[in-house]
């Protein structure tokens, strides 16, 4: 039974490498789709093409800096005022500042801090009490191998990575007993834009975005008692 089907599912980072894969396998599985990245022109773009490929479901998009308290309050507003509840949070959207620890600003750790942290939770508290009034939600956040590790010139990255497997570990803790899973999928280095960032690295070995999308929306679509919460995504070869 697919229990994904007209579900209401909002995506960060929408337009991205791994977010634009998760849409795809999601919009398979009939989940209805509210996008958001910061680019309104990729998400349009987008939109079509799920739609052009899924006649069945709705497609809302808006753009948004997560960064932006005001950005992130316009979203839910948006969300709410269009699907009425959230069932499936997925909180994909992330940078990834490379720079030596020497060079980093306070104003550079503050952006990356409210993108890959506080945007997420800020989503999760909101849309997990619809959630918790009907009994049933996915929420997921993409962590990395940096959620377990530190890596030189990534210092504000990894700091951001391990606050959201600690946020991850919590709100499972906190929810499950509402019948909501809370996942925290943690890859190594995916073949992304993003991805070419990564230094020191063959970037032949890291691993396809679709192979990431496809198991996430597979390990949401569990709901007897087995739950996978915390998974690490490795590669093969590590060159």
């Amino acid at each position: 039974m697919n229990i994904l089907a007209n579900k209401n599912c909002l995506i960060t980072g929408a337009t991205g490498g791994l977010g634009k894969q998760i849409s795809y396998f999601l919009a398979k599985k009939n989940c209805n789709l509210f996008l958001t990245a910061t680019d309104e022109k990729n998400l349009k773009k987008l939109a079509k093409k799920l739609l052009s490929s899924n006649k069945d479901i709705s497609v809302i998009y808006k753009s948004a800096d997560l960064s932006k308290k005001n950005n992130l309050l316009s979203i839910m507003k948006h969300a709410k005022k269009n699907f009425k509840k959230i069932d499936v949070l997925i909180n994909c959207a992330g940078i990834f500042p490379v720079k030596k620890l020497s060079l980093t600003t306070v104003d550079e750790f503050d952006y990356c801090m409210n993108v890959n942290v506080r945007a997420p939770f800020y989503l999760i508290k909101e849309f997990s009490r619809d959630m918790i009034r009907n009994r049933w939600g996915r929420i997921v956040n993409i962590g990395s191998s940096s959620s377990y590790s530190g890596f030189k010139e990534t210092s504000i990255y990894c700091t951001s990575k391990h606050a959201i497997l600690g946020l991850s570990r919590s709100v499972y803790e906190e929810l499950k007993n509402h019948n909501i899973r809370t996942f925290a999928i943690s890859p190594g280095s995916i073949k992304t834009k993003m991805g070419r960032k990564v230094k020191n690295q063959n970037y032949e070995t890291f691993i396809q975005p679709e192979e990431v999308a496809k198991f996430l929306v597979d390990i949401i679509s569990y709901d007897n008692e087995m739950i996978p919460n915390e998974i690490q995504l490795k590669r093969v070869h590590y060159e």
